[in-house]
């Protein structure tokens, strides 16, 4: 019911997603802190398909579950992925990552990336890199 009343209090403005659960959370995490006795991809996808019936426009996930998520709900629900890391980079606290390429590959929407970029040597130089990748140069 919130998610219903967030869609209608927000009318035809921005673009509206939920999270799922969070790309530095492990399997083993979800079922002791949260638990959850499922598998991390089943929990993902139950979100999901709940966001979808609540008129939301998409959810924040690993790009690990954008197949399954667009095959439960459809083609235009919107995944923000984060977790996103180039070939080589410290992978860090987050336990499901992804490069730029094979999130757009594997059909994430909108990518998230912090640390790749926020903790470069040169950011700006690390930010067009990433965009490259994403964009399959």
């Amino acid at each position: 019911e919130m998610m219903k009343a967030a869609r209608e209090g927000l009318g035809d403005g921005p673009i509206l997603i939920a999270v799922t659960q969070l790309t530095s959370t492990s399997e083993e995490q979800m079922r002791d802190f949260q638990n959850i006795q499922t598998t991390l991809q089943e929990s993902v996808v139950h979100y999901a398909k709940k966001t979808a019936e609540a008129g939301l426009d998409g959810v924040v996930c690993s790009a690990h579950e954008v197949a399954k998520i667009k095959e439960a709900t459809n083609e235009d629900f919107v995944c923000l992925t984060p977790g996103i890391r180039p070939a080589g980079a410290a992978v860090g606290d987050q336990k499901r990552v992804m490069t730029p390429a094979d999130a757009r590959q594997i059909g994430s929407d909108y990518i998230v990336v912090g640390r790749p970029i926020t903790q470069a040597d040169d950011p700006v130089a690390a930010y067009h890199d990433i965009k490259a990748q994403w964009n399959g140069q």
